[in-house]
């Protein structure tokens, strides 16, 4: 069902409240409930995460005039933030949670680099995903090793648990994240709306795994969570260098809130679990009426009509469902891709002397945890802890 974002005005500010109560409430079923409403979960706590962020860079650095309505916006938003993220489950483990996020990034980054009408940067989001892809990869024989369960009780065979293009080649001179962004005066509205989609995602991202990788006590899970993070940041080097610059901070305000309202709307249109939709919609018709707030400021503030960075309807939604078919395609023409600059080569042009090369041999000199996490590992059905213990007749440690 479409909708009329122009129309469609949701619930004034001053009456979006909450309680502690509901902001805490119970939590999904990490079993019961489909894979993707956890993807959904902790897809919209990036994206709440991601306009707080950009909130506070605009009350620091943006118009002192803007601070106040910056702050009550921003208010809500946060307990948004609480809300969505308190759904995740107690008995989730952070090794689950990783997986995961993962998943999110996998088929997130599947369906916009799917739908993304601009070839260059469906051919960026598609560089991503196969890096994100092999960092499933790597946290899945992480899981197996240490814990001996089976990654998929959390993907639900929705995802495929196979190498994407090597973490340890994926390390870059940062000049080599850097790349071209969109036009502000030509982009379609769906490519504002994905980049910022994307750019939380990986964001929230990099910020959860410097915050639990220093929790493990295992070294090759310490190094494999820091190494990680590492690749995370440099995506989010990457998606923040894809959106233009020229834009005026009520502008990204303005494409910030259409962001939330666009996910939220999707997520909506596709959650089976009724509790969650009703979060959903809820939070839809909040920010509705903050996209509409922060439109008046726009036209009120830089004298511009704010509906022409907007869709009247919004576009088709990012699709919560399995992309495994087109990551195998993806896997299979571009896995031997390298970034030079803004462009992407194949392996066999890269040049000894260029900077990302001694980049990543210089990281790797003392070994590469996620080459060593992977060593001998083949996902199947099951656990290494099940099959020795099968092999052992009975479990004895390891060996």
């Amino acid at each position: 069902m479409a909708l009329d974002i122009l129309k469609e005005r949701g619930i004034p500010l001053d009456r979006q409240r909450f309680t502690w109560k509901e902001m805490a409430g119970p939590p999904f079923s990490k079993l019961d409930d489909d894979a993707f409403t956890r993807v959904r979960a902790i897809l919209m706590n990036g994206i709440e995460m991601g306009s707080i962020r950009f909130s506070h860079a605009c009350a620091r650095c943006g118009d002192p005039d803007l601070r106040g309505a910056l702050a009550r916006v921003r208010r809500i938003d946060h307990h948004q933030q609480t809300m969505v993220n308190w759904l995740l489950p107690a008995d989730q483990s952070t090794l689950e949670t990783t997986i995961g996020y993962e998943q999110v990034a996998v088929e997130v980054t599947a369906s916009v680099a799917r739908h993304e009408p601009d070839p260059y940067l469906a051919q960026v989001y598609r560089f991503g995903l196969l890096e994100d892809f092999d960092h499933l990869y790597r946290y899945s024989a992480l899981m197996d090793r240490l814990e001996g369960r089976d990654p998929n009780s959390i993907l639900q065979s929705y995802t495929d648990i196979r190498p994407g293009r090597p973490t340890a080649v994926e390390h870059r001179d940062p000049e080599d994240d850097l790349r071209d962004h969109y036009d502000r005066a030509t982009a379609q509205p769906i490519t504002r709306l994905h980049a910022l989609t994307v750019l939380h995602a990986e964001h929230q991202t990099r910020d959860y795994y410097m915050n639990v990788g220093p929790q493990w006590a295992d070294p090759v899970a310490r190094q494999l969570y820091a190494e990680i993070a590492s690749i995370e940041e440099q995506h989010v080097t990457q998606y923040e260098s894809i959106i233009d610059p020229g834009e005026t901070w009520l502008e990204k305000w303005v494409l910030h809130e259409a962001t939330e309202v666009y996910n939220y709307w999707g997520c909506s249109q596709q959650e089976p679990d009724a509790r969650v939709r009703a979060i959903w919609e809820r939070f839809l018709a909040y920010e509705l009426g903050q996209l509409h707030f922060v439109m008046d400021l726009c036209k009120r503030l830089e004298k511009r009509d704010p509906a022409a960075l907007l869709p009247a309807t919004l576009p088709e939604p990012i699709r919560f469902e399995s992309h495994r078919d087109f990551v195998r395609q993806v896997l299979a023409d571009e896995v031997d891709l390298r970034a030079s600059g803004p462009r992407f080569v194949p392996a066999d042009q890269e040049k000894p002397d260029w900077p990302s090369v001694g980049y990543r041999n210089q990281l790797n000199s003392a070994g590469s945890p996620s080459e060593t996490v992977a060593d001998g590992y083949r996902w199947r059905p099951g656990t290494e802890l099940v099959d020795r213990t099968a092999a052992m007749g009975g479990y004895r440690g390891r060996v």
